[in-house]
């Protein structure tokens, strides 16, 4: 798993993201990158996204395509 910077994503990349009331748990849900919300270039709890599904959650994986 690789650093998530916001180079590394763009609109459709699959990911799995923490969703905030899952932050404790650490489950993960995955989805396609429909919006990326955080506007600078690193975050220290990870880049914030939607999802097409209209999940907001900050990425945790970028997976292969």
């Amino acid at each position: 798993m690789r650093a998530v910077n916001r180079e590394n994503l763009e609109k459709g990349s699959r990911v799995k993201v923490v969703q905030k009331q899952d932050q404790r748990s650490g489950k993960l849900t995955e989805g396609i990158v429909q919006k990326i919300l955080t506007k600078s270039h690193t975050h220290p709890h990870g880049i914030k996204v939607m999802l097409e599904d209209g999940v907001v959650g900050r990425v945790k994986e970028i997976l292969e395509q």
